[in-house]
């Protein structure tokens, strides 16, 4: 039960979405999409949609890849199985209109099965919430409800456990 690679990055959910995807799978799912709303994280293979309950506090997303499967955290908020393919090997971590947060290299392309957890998810948005309305009330300009944010006292945090399960399924080549 060894860590082989761990990867971080800050990442804006905008509208309150962050994904995770192959560099080389660039269309996503609207089923996943929509799946995520209920499930707080979904995906369709290729793509994972992590989805927050605010658009504007940057949250943390790591990346855990593991030598052999691993039970989820017992202290975590919600936690969901997931699998991701990875032909390139490499993954992306998006958000959205911003474009890349980051970039991980895998230590070998194929297909990875694991959970996704959260924590934060909850107190994050309350404290969003609460910017929004102060800010409204008190007229905060664009600089103070960045200065809020920046402040939040809780760090919201999703993170994927992935270990190895197979090779990807070599491209099927259709003759025209």
């Amino acid at each position: 039960m060894s860590l082989i690679t761990e990867y971080s990055t800050s990442a804006r959910p905008d509208r309150g979405l962050v994904e995770v995807y192959d560099s080389d799978a660039y269309l996503g799912s609207d089923a996943a999409f929509y799946r995520s709303r209920t499930q707080v994280v979904a995906g369709d293979g290729y793509h994972l949609y992590l989805q927050c309950l605010q658009p504007g506090i940057v949250v943390q997303v790591v990346i855990r890849v593991w030598d052999t499967p691993q039970k989820p955290p017992e202290d975590a908020e919600g936690t969901v199985p997931v699998s991701l393919e990875s032909e390139t090997g490499q993954l992306v971590v998006n958000q959205l209109s911003f474009g890349p947060a980051g970039t991980m290299d895998l230590p070998r392309p194929g297909v990875y099965d694991g959970h996704a957890a959260w924590s934060g998810r909850e107190a994050t948005a309350a404290y969003y919430n609460t910017c929004t309305q102060r800010g409204a009330e008190e007229q905060w300009d664009d600089q103070q409800i960045g200065a809020a944010w920046r402040q939040c006292p809780t760090a919201e945090q999703y993170t994927l456990d992935l270990w190895f399960v197979r090779e990807s399924e070599p491209e099927v080549e259709w003759d025209e």
